[in-house]
Parts: C-alpha cells; structure tokens; sequence
C-alpha cells in the first residue's frame, strides 16, 4: 500500500499527523538538518513521540539533512545511537560523511537518500541502493514518464514529494542563499532570497524564482500505479493544523481511493499555499505559470484551522487491527483473548457465567460488544467466539475485560527494538599536498579557449562534454599538448531521456583520446565508467567533510572538489584520501533550474541575448544555459583569490580551479595570467565568498 509520509514539527505535530492517517512522520530535532522552525522537540518528548507513533503502527523518520562539518561527525553518530535506542526507523541524509558515521554507529539503521541529493534518473537510483540506502526521495523535477521509468527498474524504494513547498532549483544544487546572504540552504537555513521580485532587461520580471506550491492530490492512484512507495507532504517547519488537513485529503486519497474534489483543492489552497498550486513537474507542463508572488506572509483560513485542530485533538483514529476470542463456557470463568498485527497477544478471565433466565449471551451478542473499540488505537479485525447455550452475563461485564486486553496489548508495543551499536572512529588523517596547488580551468564554451591559454598550459582543462559536437582547431591544440591534460564535464543534470545524447559525446571525447570526466552527480558515476572514463567529482557533489572524501574514495573516483561553502580552516584541516580540488575564481553557480528563467521571463528561447535578473540593489545576475534547455544562475559578482596565493599553498590542496562562465577568451588568458602570476587582471566588485566568513548558519547539539 502507499505509504503518506508526513511532517512532524512538534509533539502536537505528530499528533495531527497520525490522526489524520500518516502512515509514516518526519521529524526535525533540535540539530544536525531540520529548519530552526521544525525543532519543537525536547529529549523527553522526543521519545514519547516516537512511543505514540510505534504503538499506533506509524513509521518515524528523522531528518538528519544538513551538510556537516568534521568536526560535527561525532555528534552526528552519538546522536544516531540515541534516537535508535527511541526507535527511530530511519534516518533521512544527504552528506556522504554523515552517512559513513551513522553506518558505523548504528549499521542496522535503515538510511534514506535525501531529496538534497538531487537524485533523478535510474543510475542515481541504483548508486544510492549500492551505497546502501533503503529509500530515494526523488527529484521533484521529475515528469510522470520519468518517475514511472525510474520506480519500474530501480533496486530501491522510490519516494516523491506530492505537495508543499517547491523551490525553483534542483534541492541540493542551490547556494543562492549562501552566497548572497551567508544562510545556506546546505545547512538548513535558506534565507529564500529567491523570493524577492527581480528586473530584467531594463523592466520589471516580477518574481521569476518564486514557485507556486506543489499539489499531486489529483495522481495518487497513479502514482501507486508507476510503483511510487511513499508520496511525501513537505512542510516541516509549518504548524500542527496544516500537517493536519493535508494529509487527511492525501490520505484519504492514498488508503480510500476518495477521488479529489474541488472544494478538497480549494481546501488545499487556503492551507498555506504559495500563491497558488502547480502540477507542473509531473504533468511536464513548464512555464510561467508555475512562478508568481509569493505572500507577504503565510495565510489560512482560520476556521479550517480551528476545526482541524479540535477533531485531531479530540479523537483517535483506530488503525491497528486486533482480532478477539471469547470462550464463555458453562461453570467456568470467561476467558478473553486478543492478537494484534504484530503477534503480540493478551488474555484475561472474567466472572463464571449465570444461568439465562430471559436474554442469553449468544455469539453474535458476544462479537457485537468485541467490536466496540471506540476512543482506542485499536479497531476489531475479527471475532471468534465460542458461547455455550442457556447462559447469560450483562454486557458491562465486558468493557472492563476489553479495556485491560487492549492496555495490555498496548504496552507490548511501546518497547523499540534494539539494534546493534558501534562506535564512529575517524578515518585516518591523510595530509594534502605541500606543494602548491597545480592550476586547472573549466570552460562553458570552446570559443573562451585561446591560443595564449594554450600557451600558459594549465594542467587540466574541464569543457561540456556537449561542447564537442563542434570541431575547433583551437581545441585539437589542447588535445595535442602534451603539457594539458583535457577533461570533459558532464551536465549536473542528465534524465534517463537523456542520456543517449550524452553517450554520443562521451564516445566522441574518447575517440579525441580525452579519458578523464567530471561529474556532479552521483547518477553519473557508473554512466561515465561504463564507457571507459576515469572519474573526477565536481562541486555539485556537496563534499564538506573528510568523510564525504572517504566516500568518494570508496566509489573510485579520482579527485573531489570541494564545496564552496567551507572555510579555509575547515580546508586546511580535512583529511585528503584523494586529490581535492577548489574552485577559486569565477561566478558561483547559485542556481540549476529545470523551469526555463528566460523563456518565462522574455517568452521566447533568447539565452544568448538574455543579460541575467536584477535585484532590488542593482546587482546583475547572469543566466547562461545548460544542457536539457536548463539555465544556471551565477552570481553578480565574482569570485577573485589571486592576491591569495600563499593562503591557497597553505590547504594541502592537489588543484585550484579557475571557473570561466560569462568571459570571452581574452578575459580567460588575463585570468589565469594573474594566478600564474604573471599578470595584473582584477575584476572589478569582486567577492571572496565563504571562504573567509563562513555560512551564518551553525548547526550545534542542544542536549
């Protein structure tokens, strides 16, 4: 059956889930990946959240979202040990590092790949079952065909977010927030500046990077019928009421099959829906429509509230079959008995029974009063029931019977399974390279390569592997170096449509003798070794700890690049198994959007002639395509490290990488002029990004 998955945010939250027919709640608490708005729990009501859920049959998940630092990674484990000996079920991740420390805390944890992981097609699907997670929480990007060929030939559980909250970039893939406000959405603290209004083109864009709310309340039964296994209701960080009224529409839907009316979609859009609800994604109906102004603030209709909260306050819903026997037996006592889902049973004796003089008990009589349940988790799956003739015995005698049969049966299911514990030990500190870092370079295009370039033979030139459908004596110049290595970059996003496309280019840079390919995701792993290429791990990866390096080691791949999100002290003292290389100069990718920016904006494909957004300060934000008519959005200023050097020969790192986006190939030899040394370029506003400052955000244990 389809699991609904819902957002707890507080105690009351888990209440208004579970009484509204969550089969299974994620949980933020109090570190380590919720929304500062989701860690409504105390230690103590922690686990009387995870009692009420396990006595009732309700799955508990807990995310643990955040990119960590290392040292973050043994609190991260101690806290694992902890919410398992509650009885957690699984736990929700997206950092390698954080993976590899839980996995040795408690190895028999079930882990779930989190949606920060940008998972979208088949190869991403099998590469997290490979790493050993039990669950995907699918790309919300992802049309019907897609999921549908995913959920048919993938080894693990598929999961998909079916309303709530969208984000205009793929989850995972977005720094706007940090870049431009130190809050980073990799640390749980995303500053939403996607939701300001944006110029473009001398006028106003409106607000190009703000979605409407997703809404899949119309597909569920498909959805069950591509082989989803969890339809999941974002939301965590919002009130009890609105966990409440989603997922009974949803549930509803899912357990009943009740067919989705429009006063259930207006319901929807009054509980804090941003402007508006889209279907977009799923339907493969990307355009403007899918965009609009968000509300001042986050608006519901107070009645539905209000009543949402007292039905889910004052009732219980009864989900946890139990099957009764009576024996009722001439000149014996009355034994009852009852056997829940889980086999754990119970038994009680009554009174002797009396002669019937006018009513007596009969089996039906007896079934009828072991039916009634009410006010309990507990509804009466079936009765059987042996009742000798001529007797008799008041129906109050059986309430209390059945009360203690059910308190028993529920004690027997509060206790948590117990799992093995282990303890995290760091990997071995490996030292980076004392030597300055070599220079590499990634182009956009092969028109920014040059002759000069050539010339200052940087050591590794990464360029879209879709770049080589153009023939360029410029490039056979670079391949012909002996002194330049050339790499190609796949796109970070490749669906499984698209794929034979990519296949075609990777098979063209073998044929030019080109071996060595950067990915940014981890679908794309097997893809590039499967036709021979040796592998490298681009940004898009999210390395923030040495653990994550570890991973990546595991997997066979050859370097890492490490997130732009770190500091030069965390840098200077990771652990480095494998090359690691930083990006130090260029436009930060802030965003990849699968919804066009510029068609939206101007209404017509115009990506070469589209200079970027504006914000409200008048800073430009360049907009540059990508594969699969995809945009990126770079940052406004760039990022400039050249006057830096000897800090950078202090990191231990294998490469740095200058990061060409918006220059034209003179800019790109002045560039690498000036790292080499050998020059005085500088841009003008540049920025030292997060380097130096760091992200505002720190997730902290609060014990």
């Amino acid at each position: 059956m389809l699991e609904v998955q819902s957002p707890a945010c507080s105690p009351e939250g888990v209440i208004a889930a579970v009484q509204n027919g969550a089969d299974a709640v994620y949980l933020g608490f109090n570190d380590f990946g919720a929304p500062e708005a989701a860690k409504g729990f105390t230690n103590n009501e922690f686990e009387r959240a995870l009692e009420y859920c396990r006595i009732r049959g309700v799955k508990t998940y807990l995310m643990m979202n955040a990119l960590a630092y290392d040292h973050e990674l043994p609190q991260i484990a101690k806290r694992a040990i902890d919410v398992c000996r509650l009885g957690i079920d699984a736990i929700i991740v997206q950092d390698f590092g954080v993976m590899m420390a839980i996995r040795q805390a408690v190895a028999g944890i079930p882990l779930h790949a989190s949606a920060k992981m940008s998972i979208h097609n088949l190869e991403g699907a099998k590469m997290a079952a490979a790493m050993g997670f039990k669950r995907v929480f699918a790309a919300r990007e992802l049309s019907r065909r897609k999921l549908s060929y995913i959920c048919r030939n993938a080894p693990i559980e598929i999961a998909v977010f079916v309303h709530g909250a969208l984000c205009m970039c793929y989850s995972g893939q977005c720094y706007m927030s940090a870049v431009v406000s130190r809050h980073s959405d990799s640390r749980c603290a995303c500053a939403q500046p996607c939701h300001l209004s944006y110029g473009a083109g001398g006028h106003s864009a409106g607000y190009p990077l703000s979605m409407k709310s997703n809404c899949l309340a119309r597909y569920i039964a498909d959805l069950e019928s591509i082989g989803v296994k969890s339809i999941v209701i974002e939301g965590l960080a919002k009130r009890p009421e609105y966990s409440a009224i989603v997922t009974g529409i949803y549930s509803k839907a899912a357990h009943d099959g009740k067919t989705i009316t429009t006063d259930d979609l207006r319901t929807l859009q009054k509980t804090f829906a941003r402007h508006g609800l889209t279907d977009g994604f799923y339907t493969n109906r990307l355009s403007q429509d899918m965009t609009g102004a968000p509300d001042v603030e986050d608006k519901a209709d107070s009645v539905i509230f209000s009543t949402a909260r007292k039905n889910y306050l004052n009732g219980e819903l009864q989900r946890v079959p139990v099957r009764f026997s009576g024996k009722v037996r001439d000149g014996k006592r009355i034994k009852l008995s009852a056997l829940d889902d889980r086999e754990n049973t119970a038994v009680v004796y009554g009174p002797v029974p009396s002669p019937a003089f006018h009513t007596e008990l009969t089996v039906a009589s007896l079934q009828t009063q072991l039916h009634k349940t009410g006010g309990t988790p507990f509804y009466c799956a079936g009765v059987k029931a042996t009742v000798d003739p001529g007797l008799a015995l008041p129906p109050s005698v059986f309430n209390p019977m059945q009360r203690k049969l059910l308190a028993e049966i529920l004690e027997c299911r509060k206790p948590a399974t117990a799992l093995a514990e282990g303890e995290y030990v760091p990997g071995e500190h490996v030292g980076g390279n004392d030597s300055p870092p070599i220079l590499t370079a990634s182009v956009l295009s092969i028109d920014q390569l040059s002759k000069e370039m050539e010339n200052l033979c940087p050591a590794i030139v990464y360029i879209p592997v879709m770049e080589l459908e153009h023939e360029s004596t410029i490039l056979r110049g670079f391949l012909e170096n002996e002194a330049i290595s050339v790499s190609v970059a796949l796109p970070r996003i490749i669906h499984d449509s698209e794929r034979k496309k990519v296949s075609e280019k990777l098979d063209r840079a073998l044929e030019l003798g080109i071996t060595e390919a950067l990915v940014g995701n981890i679908g794309h792993i097997q893809f590039a070794r499967n036709h021979g290429m040796v592998v490298r791990g681009d940004y898009g990866l999210n390395v923030f700890n040495s653990e994550s390096l570890n991973a990546l080691r595991n997997l066979g791949l050859k370097s890492a690049t490490l997130s732009f999100e770190l500091r030069f002290p965390e840098i200077r003292e990771m652990s480095k198994p494998i090359e690691t290389e930083l990006i130090v100069y260029g436009r930060l990718p802030l965003m990849i959007t699968e919804n066009c920016i510029v068609k939206n904006t101007t209404g017509a494909c115009t990506c070469e002639n589209f200079t970027g957004l504006v914000d409200n300060q008048s800073a430009v934000y360049p907009i540059v395509p990508e594969f699969g008519c995809r945009n990126v959005l770079l940052s406004s200023r760039k990022l400039f490290l050249a006057d830096k050097r000897r800090t950078l020969a202090s990191l231990g790192l294998w490469a740095k990488r200058l990061s060409f986006t918006t220059e034209n190939a003179l800019e790109c030899a002045a560039v690498m002029k000036r790292y080499m040394g050998l020059g005085d370029y500088e841009p003008t506003g540049y920025m030292r990004g997060l380097y130096y400052s760091g992200a505002k955000q720190e997730i902290k244990s609060k014990r």
